[in-house]
């Protein structure tokens, strides 16, 4: 018998969960699931009670899903950096990416790529694109990572 890696199953599992989230949000609720706009409707109009009724619940069980899964295994180890700042610079590139974007990596790379959307499909290209020049330059360059 063959021993499958846990981080494979979990990354299995996790993409799969994803999908059906998202499935369920589509048909559900006529809604793209995509994190950065679902989240971004929060701040942008805090009092309506449309977004809070479609957002809270799912931004609850953005934040929820893994601390109850911490809670029940405990934490995975990782290789995320300590460092403050650029966590921060990092979170902040992320947030203009998806604005220019017009999405980000689940509203393009799950539910744009699934209906073949052109400009998901640049979108997640330049984002995977973006992701690997990074790594390479903070790692290879100025050896961060």
């Amino acid at each position: 018998m063959i021993a499958i890696p846990l981080d494979w199953l979990t990354g299995l599992a996790g993409g799969l969960m994803i999908g059906l989230a998202a499935a369920l949000l589509l048909l559900g609720n006529g809604r793209v699931m995509g994190a950065s706009g679902i989240v971004g409707s929060l701040v942008e109009r805090p009092g309506a009670s449309q977004t809070l009724r479609g957002s809270l619940p799912f931004v609850a069980a953005l934040i929820g899903a893994p601390a109850l899964v911490v809670a029940i295994g405990g934490a995975p180890a990782t290789h995320v950096t300590g460092d403050t700042g650029i966590l921060l610079l990092a979170g902040l590139l992320v947030g203009v990416g998806t604005r220019l974007a017009n999405g980000c990596t689940s509203g393009h790379g799950v539910v744009g790529m699934a209906r073949l959307s052109p400009r998901s499909i640049l979108a997640t290209l330049t984002f995977l694109g973006a992701g690997f020049a990074v790594m390479f330059l903070g790692r290879h360059t100025l050896g961060v990572f």
